[in-house]
């Protein structure tokens, strides 16, 4: 286990502390950390809940963990993220993960070798963290998520390509004559006779052997470095294979070539172009890996780049360019056309369209004017205006969407555990294979068995060298999650991808998500002879004295139209018929077909359009103008325009649709007809939305839910998989496994699909991965050749060990040009 690291002196630590609830609980936790031994002082508040400690000696973090708990409180684990250098194989994932949960405090490690990144939760100092991943033979260090950091971070990357790049060319180089010389005689005739005419062949082995110790010493060198060290700690990754294997090949050549007197009669042979052509090529899969890798995270690097750096910002009197960092919240912000928004905000002047399709995945731009939101990072079309900024820097809703699709990207899969314990293994006993190779050719192999031992052992070590496995799930998770962000689907949790697969149902809360929300003329029939506009404005007239969401909606209506809506006098209510006034000297009343019969009015010349409405789940009512029935009127929550096809398109999928409401049952059954709905569960009580959400689970497998309200939160949370509306509440949001970003349905298919496709891409790479690598062991082994007389090159064996991790980066890659269901 890793020794704790202590804190320095007269360094200040900060810890989270839950369950305080009052100023004595504050007492007791500032007692218990000022009697630590080193501690000089300890503030503790409430409201953030957070303890500031102030040291004069060294103390243990875990020392001050533990007084909280003896006071009775908690420290909630916190989540660290670490960029890990060095790893190349998934051999060295299980390694890094295994050394930071040995570090006290850590209460779960994950590590993501396609994003060279360490999630760390619990309570571990972050100095510690650091120690243990060095103690294993990587480099660490703490990521901050700002957008210098990502370029530093595409800076190195960069760096790294260019690097291996210039490895690769200098490689190629010195290998190209030591094939040439091995091999021309097998590929050229007379190419080995003329060789041996001219130079002679001890000559030509000495060109190999100094051409191939450059190789090894210089382009290979990091094989080496890396390999070795972690062979001696008795944990062999990726690294130890390619330097065992090489350097087997080279040193049974350099005896052969300065001492053959040491080996037996027969066998004296050399293979360094074996040693030089494995080098070369893994060099070459590694550095299409770095271009591969880099690209798999453009979805972030694209996200970062839409903040612009500066702002324009109202202060003092005057207009001042500022950085956005120095944005703060209530500032007046300008935007000009085709500026992209610095900040999240309110409009206070101007008007515009604003294209927010890479937050929203929605194409058509959006109309802005006073009131309206802005987002930062999305573009302004043809229009001015000026907002009033309300998030800015961490807070804005760029910032949240980058943590979220880097979250998901850094997080496992459940079928990546299978993965990881397979892989922890796998080195060393590929390692034990080729020793057990080795053994056997030397033991029951034709002469010279020695040398078919060598080459065999060394295909072994070279062909089995696991990267491709440890490339396969995390990259088709970036790619994945990155596209699907670009679409406006969200996962906050990369285990949503693999769930959301295996989901057999979709159920839909109703108001607000299958419908706007809000309710809305949608029905006005007219009598013979009457007016569209004169009767709305005049019937808006009567009902703009009401506070009825009702009421509201025809108003509304109105004056969506651009109607004149006339002044009402003498208003009354008649309780449980409707409502009574004069417009323009006209007497004008609004009821149920009660209060018409009430007032001697025949509704039977509406028993059509009203037989229709009670089918839709709707309500008429009828208009009386001037002592004559002027129209039907229904009000209802208008279906959303895209919930039609989401629906279809679930179907589409094989998925079972169900809707979950409050409403009376004539009106959900009505609006799961026109929508084609499977099973309606109607008349649900808020707190009763878990426990329809639980039945419908019994009864169709598993489920995802789909809601926007705050009293959605607990049955997003009881689905398998809860997908949240991105325009509704901030509560739904934080309890779903995806986010919407758009308030349209189409989300709900989009990400559905995208997660087989995923899927699907995930179980092609560990397919190619596994059986490629478990496969190939035996041929390179030498099964084939009693039977067959086929033998794998070690060359070849590197060949294709690169080609493997290759194929998987470009597979995973083809994520990237996914085509949705509904995309636009």
């Amino acid at each position: 286990m890793n020794a704790p690291v202590r804190a320095r002196p007269h360094e200040t630590i900060t810890l989270p502390v839950a369950g305080m609830s009052c100023a004595s609980c504050v007492g007791r936790v500032e007692q218990a950390l000022t009697a630590v031994p080193g501690v000089a002082s300890a503030r503790v508040n409430l409201a953030t809940e957070n303890a500031e400690v102030s040291l004069d000696g060294p103390v243990e973090r875990g020392a001050l963990v533990a007084a909280v708990e003896k006071a009775g409180y908690d420290v909630p684990a916190g989540t660290v993220e670490l960029a890990v250098e060095g790893m190349s194989c998934a051999s060295c994932v299980g390694r890094v993960e295994n050394a930071l949960r040995a570090v006290p405090g850590v209460r779960e490690a994950s590590v993501n070798l396609a994003t060279e990144r360490a999630r760390v939760s619990g309570t571990a100092d972050v100095a510690a963290l650091v120690a243990a991943v060095a103690a294993t033979g990587y480099e660490a260090q703490p990521v901050d998520r700002g957008a210098a950091r990502l370029a530093e971070r595409d800076a190195r990357k960069d760096a790294e390509e260019a690097a291996l790049r210039r490895d690769v060319i200098v490689a190629a180089l010195a290998t190209l004559p030591v094939f040439l010389l091995e091999m021309g005689g097998k590929l050229v005739p007379g190419m080995h006779g003329w060789i041996a005419a001219t130079i002679g062949m001890q000559t030509n082995w000495y060109l190999q052997f100094a051409l191939t110790a450059f190789v090894l010493a210089v382009p290979g060198r990091r094989f080496y470095r890396h390999g070795i060290p972690a062979l001696l700690r008795a944990a062999p990754d990726m690294n130890s294979l390619v330097a065992v294997g090489t350097a087997a090949a080279f040193l049974y050549s350099l005896v052969a070539t300065f001492a053959p007197a040491l080996l037996p009669a027969g066998t004296v042979n050399v293979y360094y172009e074996a040693a030089a052509v494995i080098v070369t090529l893994i060099l070459v899969g590694r550095w299409l890996e770095a271009r591969a890798k880099g690209r798999t995270s453009q979805a972030i690097s694209r996200l970062v780049g839409l903040q612009p750096r500066t702002a324009r910002v109202r202060r003092d009197g005057r207009t001042q360019e500022l950085a956005v960092a120095d944005v703060r919240p209530g500032d007046v912000v300008e935007v000009r056309p085709g500026e992209r928004v610095p900040v999240d905000g309110d409009v206070v002047e101007g008007e515009s369209y604003v294209d927010e399709s890479m937050i929203t995945g929605e194409p058509v731009p959006i109309a802005k004017a006073p009131g309206a939101t802005v987002v930062g990072g999305t573009v302004n079309q043809t229009g001015a205006f000026a907002f009033a900024a309300t998030a800015v820097g961490a807070d804005t809703m760029l910032a949240q969407i980058i943590r979220m699709v880097e979250e998901a990207q850094g997080s496992k899969l459940p079928i990546q555990a299978l993965v990881d314990r397979v892989t922890l293994w796998f080195v060393p006993v590929v390692m034990g294979i080729a020793v057990l190779t080795f053994g056997v050719w030397l033991a029951f192999g034709p002469a010279p068995a020695l040398t078919f031992g060598l080459v065999n052992a060394v295909a072994v070590l070279i062909i089995a060298c696991p990267c491709a496995m440890g490339l396969a799930t995390p990259t088709s998770i970036m790619v994945g999650t990155g596209r699907g962000a670009e679409m406006g689907v969200l996962f906050r949790k990369g285990e949503a991808l693999q769930v959301l697969k295996e989901v057999e149902a979709v159920a839909f809360d109703k108001t607000g998500t299958l419908t706007e929300g809000r309710p809305a003329l949608t029905d006005l029939e007219l009598a013979a002879g009457a007016d569209r506009a004169a009767v709305l404005a005049t019937i808006a007239a009567v009902e703009a004295k009401s506070e009825h969401p009702i009421a509201r909606a025809i108003v509304a209506a109105a004056e969506a139209e651009g109607l004149a809506v006339p002044a009402a006098s003498k208003f009354e209510s008649v309780t449980g018929f409707g409502v009574v006034a004069e417009v323009e000297g006209a007497r004008v009343a609004i009821g149920a077909d009660r209060y018409m019969a009430k007032l001697g009015h025949d509704v039977g010349v509406f028993a059509a359009t009203a037989g229709r409405l009670a089918d839709e789940g709707k309500s008429p009512l009828y208009a009386a103008i001037d002592g004559r029935l002027a129209a039907i009127v229904a009000v209802a929550d208008p279906v959303k325009e895209t919930t039609p096809a989401a629906v279809a398109a679930l179907h589409d999928l094989g998925l079972k649709v169900a809707m979950v409401t409050g409403d009376n049952r004539r009106t959900a059954e009505a609006i799961a007809r026109r929508l084609g709905i499977d099973e309606v569960v109607a008349e649900v009580l808020p707190d009763g939305k878990v426990d329809a959400v639980r039945r419908l689970k019994a009864a169709h497998g598993r489920l995802a839910f789909v809601g926007d309200g705050i009293n959605d939160a607990p049955a997003l949370a009881e689905a398998d998989i809860g997908l949240a509306i991105g325009t509704g509440t901030d509560v739904a949001i934080e309890a779903a496994d995806v986010v919407l970003m758009s308030g349209s349905l189409k989300g709900v298919p989009n990400a559905i699909a995208l997660s087989k496709a995923t899927l699907a891409n995930i179980r092609q790479n560990l397919f190619w991965a596994f059986a490629y690598n478990t496969a190939l062991i035996p041929v390179a082994a030498g099964v084939l050749y009693p039977a067959f007389g086929l033998l794998l090159s070690p060359m070849l064996a590197a060949g294709a060990m690169a080609l493997s991790s290759v194929f998987v980066l470009a597979n995973a890659l083809r994520l990237r040009r996914f085509t949705a269901p509904m995309e636009a």
